[in-house]
């Protein structure tokens, strides 16, 4: 589980693909400030919302295997670039964004990026079998950030972001026809399993 507070900007580096025939890609990434001396083999962390396990470790660089099934469902692995990072909860860590548990829901496609003074507003359309999970004031993560929505309009949401969250992410860096990683709120999924859970049963 993450919080969707990113906690450094890492970047691509280096892919490799994997001798397995799969399709498989082996990701090394520089993990820029984030401190990986409590980084063990096997340990989880979320790279732009997807949550990723370490293979390799070497300095300040870190591996992780993708496989073909979370590049197809995700933007922003396939290639070299920056990277938001995250490195999973402790029991106990403070929850600064909202529980994230680095699975994917979806790509959305941004719309309108544009100032408002120093914030940008930033508009986003959803896949529409996600718009059902998205509320006005509720929580959302857009490629591993912890973002609260301001409007919702069918399947189009609006975020505003303060200059803190372009800075230290790269959110900074969208604009009009961007793809992002989409995760809805865990609550609102349980939510309607629930709903249903009690409609079967009746």
């Amino acid at each position: 589980m993450f919080s969707g507070i990113i906690a450094a900007l890492g970047r691509i580096t280096r892919i490799t693909p994997r001798a397995d025939g799969a399709g498989t890609l082996r990701l090394t990434i520089d993990a820029g400030k984030l401190g990986l001396d409590d980084v063990s083999l096997g340990d989880s962390i979320a790279c732009n919302g997807v949550c990723l396990t370490v293979v390799e470790r070497r300095g300040n660089d870190f591996s992780v295997d993708v496989s073909p099934e979370s590049l197809a469902c995700t933007v922003g692995l396939a290639s070299p670039g920056p990277v938001n990072l995250e490195k999973a909860l402790r029991l106990g860590d403070r929850l600064g964004g909202h529980l994230v548990s680095g699975h994917v829901d979806g790509v959305g496609q941004v719309l309108r990026f544009e100032p408002v003074g120093d914030n940008r507003r930033l508009d986003i359309r959803a896949p529409a079998e996600l718009a059902k999970y998205i509320a006005r004031k509720g929580s959302i993560t857009v490629d591993g950030v912890s973002l609260t929505t301001n409007a919702v309009d069918g399947a189009v949401f609006s975020i505003n972001l303060i200059p803190h969250t372009l800075d230290a992410t790269t959110l900074g860096g969208l604009a009009p026809g961007s793809r992002v990683n989409l995760e809805v709120d865990l609550i609102a999924r349980y939510c309607e399993r629930l709903l249903g859970a009690s409609d079967t049963a009746e």
